[in-house]
């Protein structure tokens, strides 16, 4: 049975108890001498729901996990499973297909050994779905009883709702720290386990990178190794080109949006800037493949400038510092916004200009959003992968010349982890370095911006 279905009669279970324990609650208050009770209804209903609920939920996403599990086990202990392959893979695809066969995913299947399992596949599925159905409902009801028997008029159903409810945002903002310690764990284990095969002083200062995943996996090649064209390329691309575009035009833009531009002009300008954020990356990798990268080539071809290729750091940069124009600028048109009208009038007060209040006032005050929205978009260029993959080419190459192919350490990792290479081989462990170096550099970058904005904070506050 569908995990739909179980939450659906969860919600029908929690809204049962809910309304049963309102109707009670008012019947407290009706029979008070008082006509008071220690909580309101609505506090009752929701002691009751949250304890219908939260359980359910819970053996729902535990009964998700086995209950395929049990379904499988039960078809290998029939006696149609007898003829079936002991492993493999074709023991597995058997197995989908009659599964698949059974649910009514698939009409028809490859292998006709299949065949014979379906109909224990139907037994067990319809079984397991009716033990998975009442143990649901008895769970709800047993659970559901017991908290409706505890209502009392003076029961304080408030103070046990409030501390239910801060106890899950407390573990929803867990999630989100656990999620972030899985990733730095997973991140140092695969690294620790490359940088065994691999010596760091090779992979960090070596200038080759060529990593072979056919290649014998005890005695890997450490020349073959050396990440510094992809950190230079990652550099290139995404922190000197692309901002080189992003920073002048999005300050400019927050600048003339917030200084200059009338209010209906920018009801329809920042509304259109905007729109950049919100168009697919693999839409900006095509108009760089297609009309930006020939144009690069043939503007350099037309001065002169031979060998231009059509797979260029120069044209990856340039759409990529359009894309991320919008983080700079919204961030940038926030803060300028939020300076008080007070220092600008006072700059003006005093005899100067527009121009030389937002360069020596309204611009050092609004400083702290403005590092925040530079160093948001350069994390966002660093991890940007489809543009360069188009216009960039995967070739790791250290140049200067924006002119000539790049890629970028992100693009190599999609290309190392893509593969059919194995999890054992230092080729694939490397993308794991590669993460972890992009890690220590985007948080190096939080810091630093951190730093900066505490630091104009306290000089304009």
């Amino acid at each position: 049975m569908s995990p739909a279905i179980l939450l659906l009669l969860t919600i029908g279970l929690g809204l049962a108890g809910w309304l049963a324990a309102r109707a009670r609650a008012w019947s407290f208050r009706r029979e008070s001498t008082s006509g008071t009770i220690a909580s309101l209804p609505a506090y009752h209903a929701w002691y009751v729901a949250l304890w219908v609920v939260i359980p359910l939920i819970a053996f729902i996403s535990l009964w998700s996990v086995a209950s395929p599990y049990l379904v499988v086990q039960s078809v290998l202990a029939s006696p149609a499973a007898a003829d079936l392959p002991a492993f493999g893979v074709q023991r597995e695809s058997i197995l989908r297909e009659a599964q698949a066969l059974a649910n009514g995913s698939t009409t028809a299947v490859f292998n006709d050994a299949a065949n014979g399992l379906v109909e224990p596949f139907t037994q067990a599925l319809n079984r397991y779905n009716l033990i998975g159905l009442l143990t649901t409902i008895i769970i709800g009801f047993a659970i559901g009883t017991w908290a409706f028997l505890r209502l009392k008029p003076d029961f304080s159903a408030r103070t046990r709702v409030e501390r239910t409810v801060m106890s899950l945002l407390l573990l929803a903002s867990m999630v989100a720290i656990l999620t972030t310690l899985g990733i730095v764990v997973s991140l140092i284990f695969e690294t620790a386990r490359f940088f065994g095969m691999v010596n760091p002083i090779d992979f960090l200062f070596g200038t080759s990178w060529s990593p072979d995943p056919m290649s014998n996996p005890d005695n890997p090649d450490p020349s073959r190794y050396g990440a510094i064209p992809l950190f230079w390329g990652t550099i290139y691309i995404g922190a000197i080109i692309a901002m080189i575009v992003a920073i002048p035009l999005g300050l400019m833009s927050a600048i003339y949006l917030t200084q200059y531009a009338d209010a209906k002009v920018r009801s329809w300008l920042k509304p259109a800037l905007e729109i950049l954020a919100g168009v697919p990356t693999v839409v900006y990798g095509y108009f760089a493949a297609l009309t930006v990268a020939p144009f690069v080539r043939d503007v350099a071809a037309s001065v002169g400038i031979a060998g231009a290729s059509s797979e260029s750091a120069l044209a990856a940069g340039l759409v990529m510092g359009v894309m991320i124009i919008p983080f700079v600028s919204s961030m940038a048109d926030d803060s300028i916004a939020a300076v008080p009208q007070a220092m600008r009038d006072g700059s003006l007060a005093v005899g100067a200009t527009t121009s030389e209040t937002i360069k020596r006032v309204l611009v050092p005050a609004a400083l702290p959003g403005i590092v925040a929205g530079i160093m948001l978009a350069i994390s966002r260029a660093i991890g940007e992968t489809m543009i360069v993959v188009m216009a960039a080419s995967t070739a790791a190459n250290l140049s200067a010349n924006p002119l000539d192919a790049m890629t970028t350490a992100t693009v190599q990792i999609v290309k190392l982890l893509t593969g059919e290479g194995s999890f054992d081989h230092p080729a694939t462990l490397s993308a794991f370095a590669i993460g972890f170096v992009l890690f220590l550099v985007t948080l190096g970058l939080n810091f630093i911006a951190l730093r900066v904005v505490k630091r104009f904070r306290e000089a304009y506050e």
